[in-house]
């Protein structure tokens, strides 16, 4: 397939039409306008879209984005657009990482460089990676799939298909939220492919094939249950929605700007390590840009979709299944409920297990330099095996 250089231009109809309707926004009358208690808060809201109204330069932002080496290319008749960025050393060793939602090609922009030219960055060039950061089918800039039911594990199928074009026979591959899934449905499919796996979130539907006796769950995996269960009641309604009924969700999200900032914002705000100040780790400028690229793709109820197609093909091991490139977690304090090591170790070759001091859902985007301190790491040693 060919691939062909993508710079970023969205059509000035576009804007002027998001323009027209950032300007006519109807607001909801909750009784106190600046909680979040029960979802997005009003004051901030209203901040936001007027500053996306008359302070947002997005094609300044545009500009920014298109300094990043990006392309589009076909993996079996689906469109994907992604960055490739060569790296700078020795060695460079191949990594695909993928995002997640609410996130989008973008939260993994800081770790670019660091992973590709470490000397540039005081670290050392034997650490070099090739970077490639795919954009999820229907999110961003790679359009929305024709098939209907594209899952996680058939995203891995696309990327190892992607990294084959790129000319890449083994790599390593690095994801969290939506991409920790899609990564390791690549380990667990093409283990001869993957020289190893890093993940910053343990995919939600992960779960062992559980037997009797010594398989019982132990102390730590219940209690890690109780708070899964917990945070679900209070927090899982997004996801229960999104697997179950995400169509009727895109006709909200797909006609108002102000209805997709909120529903994306609220989770920026629940799942970093903010302490309830989204701002502290997310200017409004970056909010706002990543709003607008899922705004511009078109493509809204393709990303909500993939949560449907996922809740049908859930990550369930077989009596006995392992998977065989070794794992590395990087463990963010703010993160979602994370299961213990043992849980995890019953299917994975758990070679690294690291808590970090700061950082939350958005690892790439908040810590970037705690995470690629970590991947360089788990990635040295491995660094011997053979890549082509």
């Amino acid at each position: 397939m060919t691939i062909t250089p993508f710079r970023i231009a969205v059509p000035d109809e576009a804007i002027a039409d998001l323009a027209a309707r950032l300007d006519r926004v109807r607001w909801p009358a909750p009784h106190d306008a600046a909680s979040w208690e029960a979802g997005a808060s009003l004051a901030f809201m209203q901040r936001l879209v007027e500053r996306w109204r008359t302070g947002f330069d997005w094609r300044a932002h545009e500009a920014e984005m298109n300094r990043l080496p990006q392309f589009m290319t076909k993996v079996d008749g689906v469109q994907i657009h992604f960055v490739h960025q060569r790296g700078v050393g020795p060695s460079p060793m191949p990594l695909i990482l993928t995002h997640g939602w609410p996130g989008s090609f973008v939260e993994l922009e800081r770790v670019i460089p660091l992973l590709a030219d470490p000397g540039a960055y005081g670290g050392d060039p034997r650490d070099a990676f090739d970077v490639v950061v795919p954009s999820l089918p229907g999110y961003g800039f790679s359009p929305a799939p024709q098939q209907e039911g594209l899952n996680s594990e058939g995203i891995a199928r696309l990327w190892r298909g992607l990294m084959a074009q790129l000319g890449y026979a083994r790599f390593a591959a690095q994801g969290g939220d939506i991409g920790a899934g899609v990564s390791t449905w690549l380990a667990r499919r093409f283990p001869d492919d993957v020289i190893g796996l890093h993940l910053n979130y343990i995919p939600g539907g992960y779960r062992p094939s559980m037997g009797h006796g010594a398989d019982a769950l132990t102390g730590a995996e219940q209690r890690f249950f109780d708070r899964a269960a917990a945070w679900s009641a209070e927090e899982g309604a997004y996801a229960a929605l999104q697997s179950t009924r995400p169509q009727t969700l895109a006709f909200a999200l797909t006609d108002s700007p102000a209805g997709l900032a909120a529903w994306l914002v609220e989770k920026f705000r629940a799942w970093s390590d903010c302490d309830g100040d989204v701002e502290r780790v997310f200017p409004l400028e970056e909010l706002i840009r990543n709003i607008a690229i899922y705004w511009f793709s078109g493509s809204l109820h393709a990303s909500l979709g993939l949560y449907r197609a996922n809740r049908a093909n859930p990550l369930v091991f077989a009596p006995g299944e392992r998977v065989t490139p070794p794992l590395a977690m990087a463990l963010f304090p703010r993160e979602l409920p994370t299961p213990p090591r043992s849980w995890v170790e019953r299917v994975f070759d758990v070679q690294r297990w690291t808590p970090m001091p700061l950082g939350g859902h958005f690892a790439a985007a908040e810590q970037p330099e705690l995470l690629t301190q970590d991947i360089r790491a788990f990635f040295r040693p491995l660094r011997d095996r053979p890549l082509r």
